[in-house]
C-alpha cells in the first residue's frame, strides 16, 4: 500500500504548482524530493505504477498518430533538424562544463544520452497551455503536437535499444496484429463506452506489452505498435481519451520516484538550472527552420514559443540510460530540476506570445516565404463572416448562403475541416480568427455581420477585443454555453445564443413538428421569441 503521505504531498505541490501557471508535473517533481527530506520510500507499488504509466503513455502516442500529417515536410524535417542541431548544442555545451568541472565525470556516451534528453519538447506543457488557450485546434498547435510525436518516436527507438535484447524467432508472429486490426476495433464497438471499453484498452496496452517482453522486445515497444496499428479509427480517439486520466494518473509514479532518488550535489543543481533557462534558446532554431519549410511567421512563432522547454519524456530517457548503467542515476534528478526551471521561464513567455507577434509583426512578416502568400485566399466582396466552422458554424453558415450566397465566408484553422468544407462547395478560408494578418486582408467596412462560433469563450473574447481595435461597426452574434459567458459578451453589445438553454427550445419546436405539423411548430417558434 501506498504512504497517504505521499498522495496528500503530491496533492499539495500538484495544486501549488497549478494555482501559480505550472503544470502539475512540477509540483510532483518537487513532491519527490520533499518526501526524501522526509525519509518516506515509494516503495514497490509505486515503481509498478511508475512503469504502467510509461507504458500508457506510450500506447496513447501510438493512438493519436497520423502518419499523413507526420509525413509533412515542415513537421518532420524542423523536427530532424532540431533535434541534431539541439544534440550538438548541448553536447559542447557538456563538454565545455566538463572541462571547467572535471569532477562530474562525463565520458562521451554519458554527454550523448544526456544532449539527447535535452533535444526533446514537453507534450503535457504544450498539451496545458493550448487547452487553456482553446488552441487545440489550431494550426500551431497540431504543427507543435507533430513535433514533439516524431519526437517521441525517435525517443522509442532509443529506448527499444537499451535493453541489449535479441528478439526471439517468434516475434516474427506480431505481424498477425496488422490483419486483426479490424476484429480488435469490431470488438471495441462491441465494449460500448463506459468502464468496459476502458478495460479492455488498459488489457491492449498491457496486454501487448507483456507479449512483447516474451519474445524480446521491449514492452513499451509494443504497447506503441499496437496503438500505431488502431490508430485513425473514431474508436482509437475515444480510447485515448478514455485512457488520459490512468495514464496521467500512473505517471504521477513516475515523476515522484525521481525526486525520491534525493538531491544532486550542489554543482550538479546550478547546472541544471543553467540547462533548464537554454530551453529559451530552442525557438531561436525553431523558427526560422519552421519559416524555411513555409510555415506562416505566427503559427511559426506561436508552435516555436509552446516548444521552449524540456521534455518529460527526457526524464524517461535518462531512467532507462542510468538503469542500464550509461549515465549516473543523480542526472535523473538533474533533468527534473532543468525541466521545472525551463516550465517556470516558459510559462510568461507563451502567455506574451500573441503580443509579441502583434507588436513584431512586420520585422516577422519578412519571413515569410513566396509559396505562403501564394497559397492566401480570397476575402472580397465579404458581407458575412462564421468564425468557426464546426457543426454550429456548418448549419449558420448554410442557412446564411441560402440569403447571402457567395458573400458569407467561413474561417477555420483546422486543415482536415477545410479540405471536407471545399469538397461540400463552401467558401472556406484556412485562417485563425485570432490572426491579425487575416483582419488586415478583409474590408471591415463592407462585413455586415459576424457569427463567432469558436470553440471556448476566451477565444471569443479575443476576438471581439481585436476587432474592437480595429474599430468594426457592424452586427456580431456568438455561440455561448453558460450565462455567465452570455453576460460578458451582452456587456459589449454582441447578441448571443445560448447553446444549452435555447437548444431545448429547438428540439421542443421539432418535436411539435413531428406531432401537428410546420404551422404548430411555426406557431411554438413564434411564442418563444415572444417570451425572449
Amino acid at each position: 500500500m501506498i504512504d497517504p503521505l505521499i498522495i496528500l504531498t503530491a496533492l499539495a505541490t500538484g495544486m501549488l504548482a497549478r494555482a501559480i501557471g505550472l503544470p502539475a508535473l512540477v509540483g510532483y517533481l518537487g513532491a519527490g524530493f520533499v518526501l526524501h527530506e522526509l525519509d518516506v520510500a515509494g516503495g514497490d507499488l509505486l515503481q509498478v505504477l511508475a512503469d504502467a504509466g510509461v507504458t500508457l503513455l506510450l500506447f496513447t502516442i501510438g493512438l493519436k498518430l497520423q502518419l499523413r500529417d507526420l509525413f509533412k515536410s515542415h513537421i518532420w524535417g524542423t523536427t530532424v533538424l532540431h533535434m541534431a542541431a539541439t544534440q550538438l548544442f548541448f553536447l559542447g555545451v557538456l563538454w565545455a562544463v566538463n572541462l571547467v568541472l572535471p569532477g562530474l565525470g562525463l565520458d562521451l556516451g554519458a554527454k550523448l544520452v544526456i544532449a539527447f534528453a535535452f533535444t526533446f519538447s514537453s507534450t503535457v506543457f504544450v498539451i496545458q497551455i493550448m487547452q487553456e488557450r482553446g488552441e487545440m485546434a489550431s494550426r500551431h498547435a497540431n504543427l507543435a503536437i507533430g513535433v514533439l510525436i516524431i519526437q517521441d518516436l525517435a525517443a522509442v527507438l532509443f529506448l527499444a535499444f537499451t535493453t541489449g535484447k535479441v528478439p526471439q524467432p517468434a516475434a516474427i508472429l506480431l505481424l498477425l496484429a496488422i490483419p486483426l486490426r479490424p476484429l480488435v476495433l469490431r470488438l471495441l464497438a462491441l465494449a460500448g463506452h463506459g468502464e468496459l471499453f476502458t478495460l479492455f484498452g488498459l488489457a491492449l496496452a498491457f496486454g501487448s506489452a507483456g507479449v512483447c517482453e516474451a519474445v524480446g522486445i521491449k514492452g513499451d515497444l509494443g504497447a506503441l505498435v499496437i496503438g500505431a496499428i488502431l490508430a485513425g479509427d473514431q474508436k482509437a480517439k475515444e480510447l485515448s481519451y478514455n485512457l488520459l486520466l490512468f495514464k496521467d494518473l500512473f505517471l504521477v509514479g513516475f515523476f515522484l520516484s525521481i525526486g525520491l532518488g534525493g538531491w544532486p550535489a550542489p554543482e550538479i543543481i546550478a547546472l541544471a538550472a543553467v540547462l533548464g533557462a537554454l530551453a529559451l534558446l530552442k525557438p531561436l532554431l525553431y523558427f526560422p527552420i519552421l519559416t524555411w519549410l513555409h510555415t506562416p511567421p505566427r503559427t511559426a512563432l506561436l508552435a516555436s514559443n509552446a516548444l521552449a522547454n524540456h521534455s518529460e519524456f527526457g526524464l524517461i530517457v535518462i531512467a532507462v540510460a542510468a538503469t542500464a548503467g550509461w549515465v549516473e542515476p543523480v542526472w535523473s534528478a538533474a533533468l527534473s530540476i532543468a525541466i521545472a526551471v525551463s516550465f517556470i521561464l516558459a510559462a510568461p513567455l507563451n502567455g506574451l506570445s500573441h503580443s509579441l507577434y502583434r507588436r513584431h509583426r512586420e520585422r516577422l512578416a519578412r519571413f515569410e516565404s513566396t509559396q505562403v502568400r501564394a497559397t492566401r485566399g480570397n476575402t472580397d466582396d465579404v458581407r458575412v463572416l462564421v468564425l468557426g466552422m464546426g457543426n454550429i458554424g456548418t448549419g449558420a453558415y448554410e442557412t446564411l448562403a441560402q440569403r447571402y450566397g457567395w458573400e458569407v465566408l467561413g474561417v477555420d484553422d483546422n486543415d482536415r475541416k477545410l479540405a471536407v468544407h471545399r469538397a461540400m462547395h463552401r467558401r472556406v478560408e484556412a485562417a485563425d480568427a485570432s490572426d491579425p494578418d487575416f483582419w488586415a486582408r478583409v474590408d471591415l467596412n463592407d462585413v455586415e455581420l459576424i457569427l463567432l462560433a469558436l470553440t471556448n469563450h476566451q477565444e471569443n473574447m479575443l476576438v471581439v477585443r481585436m476587432l474592437d481595435r480595429l474599430g468594426y461597426r457592424g452586427e456580431m452574434a456568438a455561440v455561448v454555453r453558460f450565462a455567465e459567458e452570455a453576460r460578458e459578451l451582452e456587456r459589449k453589445g454582441i447578441s448571443v445564443f445560448n447553446l444549452f438553454a435555447e437548444a431545448g427550445a429547438g428540439f421542443g419546436t421539432h418535436a411539435i413538428r413531428v406531432l401537428d405539423g410546420p404551422a404548430a411548430a411555426a406557431k411554438a417558434e413564434a411564442t418563444v421569441e415572444v417570451k425572449r
